[in-house]
Parts: structure tokens; C-alpha cells; sequence
């Protein structure tokens, strides 16, 4: 499966990619140095996707699904936990005792609030959005992941105006940050 398409096939392409780097880290035996640079490739894609969602995702369900408001604060409330505990991992190399318990929790944190997207809200959009309205959406999402931080900021705004002001720069200081440090590529 290929990122492209309305918002829901662009945003479910993520969450397998995102899998896919838990599965990498639980493959390894505790301690191992590779399960680091997965667990900050799967902090990486997840902080643009968190992005990306409350930039344009969130908005939409509250506009849209009957309920939404509740639906979309209780996202937001996932997405606060989940980049705390990234903020913490991102200190922690993958000796270090505290990183196994917050992978641990991360890897438990995000498979649930995929589930629950995937059973939950993304139906629910589908029912109620335009079809073109899904796809305008899936083109928005992948623009705001390519200029999306790429470190976990729990301070930062996560509604709009402010998140969609923010983030582009934001993500360009994150970007910069990597490449210097080589964060997220195999060494």
C-alpha cells in the first residue's frame, strides 16, 4: 500500500508504517542498539502523521461527524499522551532501562488509538464526508507531513490556527536537527 489517495487510505498507509517499525523493535532482544533508531523512526513518522491530523483530520470530523467535537478532543487527549511518552523515549538510548517500559507504553498507546480510528472514527467520516471532500483532505495531510516536525513537542498548539502557523517551522528546525545528528538513519 502506497501513500495517495482521500485522507483515510493516505492516514491508514501511515499506521502500517508505523507497525511496521514496532514490529522491527519487537524483533529485537531487549538492550539491542537498532530497536533506538526504530523506535525514532516510528517517533518520526508519528509526530508529522499527529500533525498532519490536527492540522486538517480533526477540524474535518469536527465539522462533519455528528458528535465530532467529543470524538476530536478525545484524539487530541491520545495524541498528548503519546507525545509525552516520545519525549521522554527521545532522551533514552536502547540500554537504558527506562526505554523498554516506554516503548512498552508508546507501542501500546498508538496500537490502540489506531484501532480506534480505524474502527471508529475513520468510518464514521466516511459516512458523512464527500468523497471529494476525502481526497482534498488526503492531499492536504501529505503537504502538511512534508514540512511537519519530526521530534515530539508536547508544549506545541495542536488545534488551528496556531499548530498550522507553527509547524512548518517547527519541522524545518527538526529536519535540520536530524541531519546533523544523523537521527533515524542507520549508522
Amino acid at each position: 500500500m502506497g501513500h495517495g489517495g482521500n485522507v483515510i487510505d493516505e492516514l491508514v498507509t501511515d499506521h502500517r508504517e508505523v507497525e511496521e517499525f514496532f514490529g522491527r523493535i519487537e524483533a529485537l532482544p531487549p538492550g539491542a542498539k537498532d530497536r533506538k533508531l526504530y523506535a525514532d523512526q516510528a517517533t518520526m513518522e508519528l509526530v508529522r502523521h499527529s500533525v498532519a491530523e490536527e492540522a486538517y483530520l480533526y477540524p474535518a470530523v469536527r465539522e462533519h461527524v455528528p458528535g465530532g467535537e467529543a470524538l476530536a478532543d478525545k484524539e487530541l487527549a491520545d495524541h498528548a499522551r503519546a507525545e509525552q511518552i516520545m519525549k521522554d523515549l527521545e532522551g533514552c538510548e536502547a540500554d537504558d532501562p527506562e526505554f523498554d517500559r516506554l516503548v512498552g507504553m508508546l507501542m501500546r498507546e498508538i496500537r490502540d488509538h489506531l484501532a480506534d480510528e480505524e474502527q471508529n472514527l475513520f468510518p464514521r467520516l466516511r459516512a458523512v464526508c464527500p468523497a471529494d471532500t476525502l481526497d482534498d483532505l488526503g492531499d492536504k495531510v501529505r503537504k502538511a507531513k512534508k514540512t511537519a516536525p519530526t521530534r515530539p513537542h508536547p508544549t506545541a498548539p495542536d488545534k488551528p490556527p496556531a499548530n498550522k502557523m507553527l509547524a512548518p517551522g517547527v519541522g524545518m528546525i527538526d529536519r535540520m536537527r536530524d541531519a546533523l545528528t544523523g537521527r533515524g538513519k542507520a549508522g
